[in-house]
């Protein structure tokens, strides 16, 4: 019998802190080559969204998420994300479980772009700005909140943006100007805006870049990226989707310019390396990333009433 996991079953299972742990385990565990990490496939759905495919394995299991990105959707009264991740067996190829991923992602973006902050930003940094209150923006100030740090919102929704910070005790920003010049700042949008123009970021800022995870999307001006200290999840994924990949394209950042944050979390590579230093973190979201949050559900399985699923 196979335990399925339902969102609520997976944020009963995964608390902020434990996602955090995960993800960081996974990012060291994949920089040093003890697990494993194919292409993403994107399978475009054009205008409309898209699907996407993501396997990993590591742990002694392996993961495929299969989920979608149909940014239209909440007009229509449905969610943007939906999908299903599959948990296997790596010595026998069976199935262990099956979680809904639109929580697993959630899980995931929150604990990638607080893990990025926190390891990033300068010392003494105070207020951080989430952009954007949907449900990952909303996993992101949770995660932060969890910490102990002070959290504001902004959004085009205000009331969004309102009920987002009375839900999780933040606050909410005057301006998107006033967001956007935070300490430590991260951007959860659609992709379909660049929020950081040329010449925006302020001396000593960090940013979590989690909205231009494909073809197209942007949250940051070229010009301007290439101005921060430029970490990523994974070069090849990020070289090829969203924000990384529009520099990239440009000539403006080759390989050698950018750090995986696995690295600097392993200790192989440096981080933050001045006060001043602007530090950007581009995300694409990592198939490693689920399957961290699919053992830690694991963890907790027993302690949960879940419905079983016979094949």
């Amino acid at each position: 019998m196979i335990p399925i996991f339902s969102a609520e079953h997976v944020e009963a299972a995964v608390p902020p802190k434990r996602a955090l742990e995960a993800v960081r385990d996974a990012f060291v565990a994949y920089a040093r080559g003890e697990w494993s990490m194919p292409p993403k496939v994107y399978v475009p759905a054009y205008p409309a969204g898209d699907f996407r495919a993501m396997p990993a394995l590591g742990a002694g299991h392996a993961a495929l998420k299969w989920v979608t990105s149909f940014p239209g959707n909440p007009a229509r009264g449905l969610p943007t994300v939906t999908g299903l991740v599959l948990l296997s067996d790596a010595s026998d190829g069976s199935l262990v479980a099956v979680l809904d991923a639109a929580a697993v992602t959630a899980l995931r973006t929150g604990a990638a772009a607080v893990l990025a902050a926190e390891t990033l930003a300068r010392a003494g940094a105070g207020v951080a700005a989430v952009v954007g209150a949907g449900v990952n923006g909303r996993a992101v100030a949770r995660t932060f909140v969890s910490l102990g740090r002070e959290v504001v919102f902004w959004d085009v929704d205000g009331e969004r943006a309102r009920g987002a910070a009375k839900e999780l005790g933040a606050g909410v920003g005057n301006s998107r100007e006033e967001a956007l010049s935070a300490d430590v700042v991260v951007t959860v949008t659609p992709g379909h805006e660049v929020l950081f123009p040329a010449g925006s970021l302020q001396a000593g800022q960090h940013v979590s870049l989690m909205g231009a995870d494909g073809p197209g999307k942007a949250e940051i001006a070229v010009e301007e990226l290439v101005r921060t200290r430029v970490f990523c999840d994974d070069w090849v994924q990020a070289s090829h989707n969203g924000d990384l990949a529009r520099a990239v394209e440009a000539g403006a950042v080759a390989r050698a310019d950018a750090t995986e944050l696995g690295e600097v979390l392993a200790g192989t590579a440096p981080g933050r390396q001045s006060e001043d230093e602007i530090t950007s973190f581009d995300s694409t979201g990592l198939a490693i990333q689920d399957l961290a949050i699919a053992l830690a559900a694991m963890e907790r399985a027993r302690e949960l009433e879940l419905p079983l699923l016979s094949l």
